[in-house]
């Protein structure tokens, strides 16, 4: 066996692209830098009027010429790993450029995402203004907080009060046993006994109301229910499709 052929054989090492090659390249990666910045300044102008904004972008020219240093003149160099990664990183940025100029539009889908994936959860799309989805019922429900407390309310254009169950009331910390049953109410099933009573606070999504005067029913429900007393303090409501929109003065 030759001694070319031995166990000290030396392993060829890989090509390197020659030096000046790589130099070129990121001259080149700079030069398309410059001219981005200077579109940029173009297209939005006024945007770098002070010596702060200008000491920015020489920050980050400096900042880019060392990482594309570090990645031209490195040890090894594959320059289809090198494009690879230049083309994620172009799509990483236009990404973010979409999502932020079109960040009302997305903000509206993911909110609708969330009202639909989250029945009942208010959602506040703009200041006052609350939107809720139909359910699978056809109804329109929302969890607020009474005096504090989570409560499920169907939105009851047909009921004249803000109407408490029995055990919702209970929720509150209100001891039912010890309530007076004497005031008639003409429900959907016919009359029915309640009482008056007060709440503290009442917070429906952005909304907060206190001093609320409700009624407690004596009969179990299904859900409470928010009636015109609570919808009359709207500016506005009115369903769009499968969206219920109110709107606060």
């Amino acid at each position: 066996m030759s001694d070319s052929e031995g166990p000290w054989k030396q392993i060829p090492q890989p090509k390197r692209a020659p030096s000046s090659g790589r130099f070129w390249l990121w001259l080149a990666l700079l030069l398309v830098a410059g001219a981005g910045v200077w579109k940029l300044a173009d297209i939005f102008p006024g945007q770098v009027a002070s010596d702060w904004d200008r000491a920015n972008i020489m920050q980050l020219i400096v900042v880019l010429g060392i990482v594309s240093a570090g990645v031209v003149f490195g040890r090894r160099m594959n320059f289809k790993v090198v494009l690879r990664n230049l083309a994620i990183w172009a799509g990483v940025v236009a990404v973010l450029v979409l999502g932020f100029t079109f960040q009302d539009e997305l903000r509206d889908v993911g909110l609708r995402i969330q009202s639909e994936l989250i029945p009942g959860e208010p959602i506040s799309t703009t200041a006052g203004e609350l939107v809720l989805s139909q359910s699978a019922d056809g109804h329109f429900y929302v969890i607020g907080e009474a005096n504090g407390a989570r409560i499920r309310f169907l939105i009851d254009t047909g009921a004249s009060d803000i109407v408490i169950s029995p055990k919702d009331a209970a929720r509150i910390g209100i001891d039912v046993t010890k309530l007076d049953f004497q005031r008639t109410y003409q429900t959907a099933n016919g009359l029915g006994l309640g009482t008056s009573y007060r709440l503290n606070s009442l917070t429906i999504g952005p909304f907060a109301l206190s001093e609320v005067p409700i009624s407690i029913n004596q009969a179990d429900m299904g859900t409470s229910l928010l009636g015109m007393s609570f919808l009359k303090q709207m500016a506005s409501f009115e369903i769009r499709g499968r969206q219920l929109y109110l709107r606060a003065h």
